[in-house]
């Protein structure tokens, strides 16, 4: 399986691209990424294409968010 690499020119640009994806993911699969990330880690979601690119995209979406909450910290 090919990777597929991305490069955002700025930290808004990648989180609105993770937060479209993840928003069709969870249009598609009718669940919030919180609540399918929880059932993933558990092992009650299978590990097809979709689903294992649907857990990174949330991992790289908390990773993002908290490294922006972090910066917005140092500013206020």
């Amino acid at each position: 399986m090919a990777v597929k690499r991305v490069t955002y020119s700025s930290v808004i640009d990648a989180m609105d691209a993770l937060v479209r994806s993840l928003a069709a993911h969870e249009q598609k699969y009718q669940m919030s990424s919180d609540d399918f990330y929880a059932r993933y880690l558990s092992g009650k979601m299978e590990d097809s294409k979709d689903f294992v690119e649907w857990a990174g995209d949330y991992q790289h979406y908390i990773q993002l968010k908290q490294e922006l909450e972090q910066r917005l910290k140092v500013v206020a």
